[in-house]
């Protein structure tokens, strides 16, 4: 399916490539959410065991990068922590536990930012990810009590920015941001009805602009900096457009009996296809079917 849907995005013309060198990046440091994070704690110490929890029933997309399309011993370091904003104080996450980007960052400057023996990167080596936004989205698309969305997603911008910035700081150069996902279209959104998915749908595309913007200005603004964008909609979109082609049996809903993950990746419980043919593992998260194909194209875009 990988090779599949690659070469139907590269016939459409809705490949997103960015600017990269994947063969010389011996480190990439993740940041993020729920699609992004594995499980590890480094806060239990830079070399703890990695558990490998993902929302994806299987490998997620920092996974697939730092295994099948590693090309160069890349050695990954994910922050990211499942229900992530860019700040608990903007955006609440479904529990104070959870580490925001700013608490992500946080992290890095204190354990990884003064270069371990383990984590020996250096500007021309080491490229740093963000995929975020998808909670501070979904949480605040309904909200009431601000000017106007577009006016907070300026706010969130910001927020984020001034971390990329700190990162800057601390010598980070190569810099790659993934678009939020066309979430409108997961089962939780269209169980909302129409009026929600219109609602979440303007605030999609809005903090998309913002973000691509913001990575062009910050890129303007610092000088060796190579800041990208890839949009991670082209994928989802002709995965979900062309179910049929695909194998997957459902795109707008999943079986409840999977939604909390199975011990296989093809397990079926009838009278549920097996799990693999589901696009959405739940309500909000894809499968790592989905991760891999995104990896890839991720790995292939970074190589260009």
């Amino acid at each position: 399916m990988v090779s599949l849907v690659w070469q139907l995005l590269v016939v459409c013309g809705t490949a997103t490539f960015v600017c990269g060198k994947w063969n010389t990046t011996k480190f990439l440091f993740a940041f993020g959410d729920s699609y992004t994070t594995d499980g590890f704690n480094i806060s239990a110490g830079v070399d703890s065991l990695v558990p490998g929890f993902t929302s994806s029933n299987g490998q997620n997309w920092v996974q697939f990068l730092g295994g099948t399309y590693n090309v160069t011993n890349t050695k990954v370091f994910d922050l990211a922590s499942g229900g992530a904003t860019i700040d608990a104080a903007l955006v609440p996450p479904f529990e104070p536990t959870v580490l925001s980007i700013v608490d992500q960052v946080g992290q890095f400057n204190q354990l990884l930012a003064p270069k371990p023996v383990s984590a020996s990167w250096n500007a021309s080596n080491s490229l740093f990810a963000f995929w975020i936004g998808i909670n501070d989205v979904g949480n605040s698309f309904g909200w009431t009590n601000v000017t106007s969305q577009s006016d907070f997603h300026r706010t969130l911008m910001r927020r984020l920015f001034g971390q990329v910035d700190s990162l800057f700081q601390s010598g980070a150069r190569q810099f790659l941001f993934l678009t939020v996902p066309p979430t409108n279209r997961a089962p939780l959104l269209i169980d909302q009805g129409p009026k929600a998915v219109a609602s979440i749908t303007f605030a999609l595309a809005d903090f998309n602009n913002q973000l691509a913007a913001n990575v062009k200005n910050f890129q303007q603004r610092h000088r060796g900096v190579t800041a990208s964008v890839f949009d991670t909609r082209p994928i989802f979109n002709t995965l979900l457009d062309h179910a049929d082609t695909f194998g997957f049996v459902n795109v707008t809903g999943f079986c409840e009996a999977y939604q909390n993950g199975t011990p296989d990746i093809n397990t079926q419980i009838p009278p549920c296809a097996p799990v693999s043919s589901y696009f959405w593992l739940n309500s909000l998260h894809p499968l790592f079917t989905i991760h891999n194909t995104l990896a890839k194209a991720i790995a292939t875009s970074l190589s260009a």
